[in-house]
This record gives structure tokens, sequence and C-alpha cells, in this order.
């Protein structure tokens, strides 16, 4: 894909990337940009903008081993990390800023010194993502401070009318780049395959699958932090080699359960849709959607974390009778008609009693977590305690019920 771009680069041209997740985008964007960064060198020649922190992060490694042969530097700002350790990063003067919307938006507003009004490069990754996400606000905040005579590149996987919206905000003239045929195309080398079971023996299938996959580098999908917890829990209990990825845990946290995943100290990652998009983990032989994702279209960015860059994979997805319609819909929106994965059912079933004892272990070890967390807190308010205790299960308050609560208790305390 990459040599398209850099035959567009000539022309000055903004450009629309549309491929199938693994096809290369990093390199599609990166490469042009190293290139006219050789001819023209200078501080925060180019700023990329993403999703997510670990895929900022992950960016950032691709383009430095790009560049590593003319010194490029980059700096990443992204929340969860320290911002005085991130402005001095941006004071030794990096050639690519690379950060998602809000940390971004922070530093352009507060760290002294940082401008990008000489900036000729802005690449959106991931762009449909980035305003489902809600970062519309901090995106325009960013445009209005960026110059107007810039080279604009929008890159994704799927195409969405906010992404067309985007579309005609940031691009003058833009020329479409599609390398897939069709919208939501998965590549040719992945494998689906579905299994249909009562909701009742999820986990018990699950833990079917994983033994008969023993060896294997696998993603396991989940739609909840609570649940993601939960089933990492119950899959140690059993001694296979589980971490897990959530929006809960602190940024040090989830690097580390990449990197443990990655160095293949852990054969297992169970994630939510945090890790759906972008993270080029090389040897990802399966993923598993052991909940199918609430928005179908997530479907194509979860499965495109195997069968990168022209490997093969396997994707299969566990569909119980809650889960008909949704089935369908990623069916049709993939155009395709997935096989049934063959499984032992009697081979399944006789591990049941196991997982169940189990699934109690993980959830005894979820309440003493909660427990002892509380515990921690002393004589602090109650409310606090529960939001602590929560936090760990993944759960949200109602800020609107927190806010009465507080009322209720200051009423009761003032009588």
């Amino acid at each position: 894909m990459h040599f398209k771009v850099l035959l567009l680069l000539h022309l000055g041209r903004d450009i629309i990337g549309l491929a199938e997740t693994g096809s290369g985008k990093t390199a599609a964007f990166g490469i042009p940009i190293i290139q006219d960064l050789l001819s023209n060198p200078r501080p925060f020649f180019a700023c990329i903008i993403a999703p997510t922190r670990e895929l900022s992060i992950q960016i950032s490694e691709h383009l430095l081993a790009l560049g590593s042969s003319v010194s490029l530097k980059t700096a990443v700002l992204v929340g969860g990390l320290d911002m005085v350790s991130q402005a001095a990063a941006l004071a030794r003067k990096p050639h690519i800023v690379i950060g998602t919307p809000g940390r971004l938006a922070d530093h352009l507003a507060n760290t002294k010194g940082f401008s990008l009004k000489n900036m000729r490069y802005l690449v959106f990754d991931e762009a449909d993502k980035l305003l489902n996400l809600d970062f519309e606000k901090q995106i325009n905040e960013i445009l209005s401070v960026l110059p107007k005579t810039r080279i604009t590149f929008l890159f994704s996987a799927t195409m969405t009318n906010k992404v067309q919206k985007l579309q005609r905000a940031s691009l003058k003239d833009p020329v479409k780049v599609e390398v897939s045929t069709s919208k939501y195309q998965t590549v040719s080398t992945l494998i689906q395959k579905y299994i249909f079971i009562p909701a009742k023996y999820k986990e018990t299938y699950l833990v079917y699958m994983l033994k008969e996959f023993t060896g294997k580098s696998i993603i396991v999908f989940i739609n909840t932090i609570q649940n993601s917890v939960r089933i990492m829990l119950t899959l140690k209990a059993l001694g296979f080699k589980a971490t897990v990825i959530n929006g809960k845990l602190t940024q040090a946290h989830r690097l580390a359960a990449l990197n443990k995943f990655k160095a293949k100290e852990k054969s297992i990652l169970i994630a939510t849709d945090l890790a759906n998009r972008g993270l080029d983990i090389s040897g990802v032989d399966t993923v598993i959607n052991y909940d199918l994702p609430e928005h179908h279209k997530d479907y194509v960015h979860r499965v495109g974390r195997t069968a990168r860059a022209g490997h093969s994979g396997e994707a299969i997805s566990i569909v119980t009778q809650y889960d008909v319609e949704k089935f369908q819909m990623i069916e049709h929106l993939i155009d395709k008609k997935m096989k049934a994965f063959e499984a032992n059912e009697e081979a399944a079933l006789t591990l049941y009693e196991r997982v169940t004892e189990a699934q109690r272990i993980a959830g005894n070890e979820m309440k003493t977590e909660k427990k002892r967390r509380k515990y921690k807190l002393g004589d602090k308010q109650e409310d606090e305690e529960e939001e602590v205790g929560e936090q760990f299960l993944g759960k949200r308050k109602n800020p609107r019920m927190h806010s009465f609560v507080r009322k209720k208790k200051m009423h009761k305390s003032h009588n």
C-alpha cells in the first residue's frame, strides 16, 4: 500500500487510506513522512493521532524502527503517564509527535514552547474509532491550532459516516487509496468459524477450545471489564497461562500484560475491545470471540489481530441462543458464511464440573480483593469504599445516583 502513497505524495494531495487490518497501514504513512523529512529535516514535522494509548506507543515503536538509520526522534503523548516527562520529550524537539486526542490537546494548551504551527503532516490512524469514541471536541481543538497548509492522511480499516464528516472538516481534495474490495473485508488468509452452544456452557467450551489449542498464542475478546477479570482468574485456577488487558488497569499494568503476551510468557490474552484496534502482535494464532461484539463492525478489527502481514490465522466466535441476530449481522457485514467449528461435545462437557469449581475460586478471589481494598481505606466514607471496590470489578457508578446518595447522607447527618 505504501507504494501508492509514495506516488501520490509527489502530487501534494491529502489521502484517505482504506485497507483491512494487518495490511501495513503504519508503514503506508510512515515511509512517505520519513522520506520527506530527509529532504527537509526539522522538529515537529508530523503529528499522528490514534484512539488508544497502546496503539500510540506501538506506532512510535514502528516508526523508530523504520527511521533508525536516520536517527528519527518521536514523542508519545498519552494519558496514564507523567505529563512532565512527556513535556521533557517535547523539549528535545522530536520529528514526529504521536498521541491520543485528549493528552495531545492538553499539551498544546499547557506545555510551554510546544507548537505544531510549522507541522507538515497530520495523520489520523483508525479515524472511525477516533470519532466513535467522542473525541470530536478534542480533535476540533487540535485542528484549530494547526496550520491550514498541510498534508493530511486519514487511515482506517472501515469507512463510516463519521469518517466522511472528518474528511469534510480537515481534508482538501483528497485521493482515496483503497486496498480491499469491500468496506469490511477480512483477509483471505483468515479462517473464520463459529460454534453454536447453550449460554450455560460458554466457559466450559472456551476451556475446551483452549485445551485443544495448547501451544498456540490466543486472544480472547470479552465485552465487559468485570468478565475479563473473572475469566482470567478462572483460567488461572485451571492452570492456563493467561493475562488480561482492560480499561480499568493502569497504563503500566496494560503495557506489562502486552509485553508478557508478546514475549510468550503468557499464551492467552483476555481482552476487552481496548485491544481490538491496530495492535500488531506477531504470531497470534487464534482469536476467540467469547462474546460477540456489541457493535458488529468491531468484529473486523477483533479478528484482524491474527492473520497479519500475509500470515494465516483462525478466528472462532462463540454463538449462543441469545446471539443469533448479532451473528447474522456479522456474516452479512463481511459477506461470508462461516463454517462450524467441530467440537467433541462429550469431551467438552466432561470439563463442566472443573470449570464450575474454577469459577467459584475466581469469584471468591474477586470478593477477597474487593474486601481487601475496602479494609485499606480505613475510616473513609462508605461511598468511597464502594467506588474503589467497584473499580476493580469494572463497574461504573451512575454520577446522578452518586450525587443523590451523597445528598441523602448529608441530609441524615444534619438531622
